[in-house]
C-alpha cells in the first residue's frame, strides 16, 4: 500500500538532536492511524547518527546513508526520490518547526497545490515565530535578494518545512542541481518554471542552538548558488 505521506529528515550529525524530534513525528502519525514513512538522510555523518535511529526499531522508519557529507540539497533530493507517500514533506532534524505544523500544510494540498511551504514570516495570530535578531535581519535581506532573482511573492524562501504531491517532488527534485543550502530557491524556481501551483502558509518556528547555518559562514556561498540555479533554469526553458 501507498503510505500518506513520506517524511524526510536530512541529518548530518544530529544525534544529540534528531531523536526527541523523531520521536515525536512517530508518535504524531501513530496517532493518525494511517499509513506513513519516514527517511531519515544521514549525509555523511561522523557521529552516532544513524546508530541511534536504528536502535530504536522503528517498523516506519528507516535510515538511508550518504557517503561522503554530500550537503543538506542532495540530502533532500535522495530522501523525496527514495520516498513513496502519496504527500511529502521534509522538515529539519531540529524540530524547530514542530510536526504537528502539518496541520497547516495538509489542506493546501489536499485543495489542490503541488508544493506548500512554511513560512516564518507570514503573520498569523495563531503562529509562534522565535528568531534571534540577526536572523532575522539577515533572512529578510536573502529574500530580497532572492526576489531579484526571480522569486518574487514568496515570503520566506529558506524555511526548513516544505510539502509535495508525489508527482510534484518527482518532477523538481529529479533535475536538482544544488546540493548546498540554497537548494530551497532551485526548488522554488523549477516549481515556478513548470507551472506548479505554490501556496505558503506562516508555521511556528523556533531558533534552534548550535544552528547548522551561518550567515556570515554560509550567506556568500548560497547566494552563489542561487545565481548558479537561476542560470541553469534559465537556460534550460
Amino acid at each position: 500500500m501507498t503510505p500518506g505521506w513520506s517524511i524526510v529528515i536530512p541529518a548530518f550529525n544530529e544525534a544529540r538532536r534528531l531523536p526527541s524530534f523523531l520521536d515525536t513525528v512517530v508518535a504524531y502519525f501513530e496517532g493518525r492511524d494511517e499509513l506513513y514513512e519516514v527517511i531519515v538522510v544521514d549525509d555523511g555523518s561522523t557521529d552516532r547518527t544513524s546508530a541511534i535511529v536504528e536502535a530504536r526499531r522503528l517498523a516506519a522508519v528507516r535510515v538511508l546513508r550518504l557517503q561522503p557529507n554530500a550537503g543538506k540539497g542532495a540530502a533532500v533530493r535522495a530522501g523525496m526520490l527514495a520516498a513513496s507517500g502519496a504527500y511529502r514533506l521534509f522538515a529539519d532534524a531540529d524540530g524547530a518547526t514542530p510536526i504537528e505544523e502539518l496541520k497547516r500544510l495538509e489542506p493546501a494540498l489536499v485543495a489542490g497545490a503541488d508544493v506548500v511551504i512554511g513560512s516564518r514570516a507570514l503573520v498569523d495570530p495563531g503562529i509562534s515565530v522565535t528568531a534571534r535578531r540577526h536572523r532575522v535581519a539577515a533572512g529578510r535581506v536573502f529574500n530580497w535578494l532572492v526576489a531579484r532573482v526571480g522569486l518574487e511573492g514568496v515570503a520566506d524562501s529558506q524555511c526548513g518545512f516544505k510539502a509535495f504531491t508525489a508527482a510534484a517532488a518527482g518532477r523538481l527534485f529529479e533535475p536538482l542541481a544544488t546540493r548546498g543550502f540554497g537548494f530551497d530557491v532551485e526548488l522554488l524556481l523549477r516549481a515556478r518554471a513548470a507551472g506548479c501551483r505554490i501556496v505558503e502558509v506562516p508555521v511556528t518556528w523556533a531558533d534552534q542552538p548550535k544552528s547548522k547555518v551561518g550567515v556570515v559562514r554560509h550567506g556568500p556561498g548560497m547566494l552563489w548558488q542561487i545565481v548558479r540555479a537561476r542560470l541553469r533554469i534559465g537556460r534550460h526553458r
